[in-house]
């Protein structure tokens, strides 16, 4: 492979990568929890939850694409393992199946952490002039801001 030379050096790469790696690990997390609540919601909000968790989940997924492929952009691998996302996510998994209105306050929850995950990844690549990623980062930032609100709403 060639070197990679797109104005920002090395180590900063790497450093901006870690703080991806982190952010696709609770992105992905909250992906497998949003699917996960998707599938096995209940009660009398079943059809308002569901069809919710399913617009989250598909849009989580293609979140993910998007920030491991930057990390790649930057020449870093991506992280692509259970294991792996379990090491670096800030996520708790949920055990079992909470009711309805659990799994809302366990969604708003991760969603408020990843925009607090967003934060910290949007630091380095602020400090490095990295506007690709500080483009992706506040827009992931904004997308889960949103979407706590919204479930905030909702409890």
């Amino acid at each position: 492979m060639s070197t990679i030379d797109i104005g920002i050096n090395k180590q900063d790469r790497e450093d901006i990568a870690e703080g991806l790696k982190r952010l696709l690990a609770d992105s992905y997390t909250l992906y497998l929890q949003t699917h996960n609540f998707h599938w096995n919601v209940t009660g009398p909000q079943f059809r308002e939850l569901h069809l919710m968790f399913e617009e989250h989940y598909t849009e989580l997924a293609i979140a993910v694409d998007d920030i491991a492929e930057r990390i790649r952009t930057l020449g870093v691998a991506a992280p692509g393992t259970y294991k792996g996302f379990a090491a670096l996510s800030s996520i708790e998994e949920v055990e079992g199946v909470p009711a309805a209105a659990e799994m809302v306050v366990t969604l708003t929850e991760g969603h408020e952490q990843v925009v607090k995950t967003c934060r910290e990844a949007l630091k380095k690549a602020q400090e490095a002039d990295d506007e690709s990623t500080a483009a992706l980062v506040g827009d992931r930032m904004r997308v889960h801001e949103k979407t706590a609100w919204m479930l905030r709403a909702m409890q």
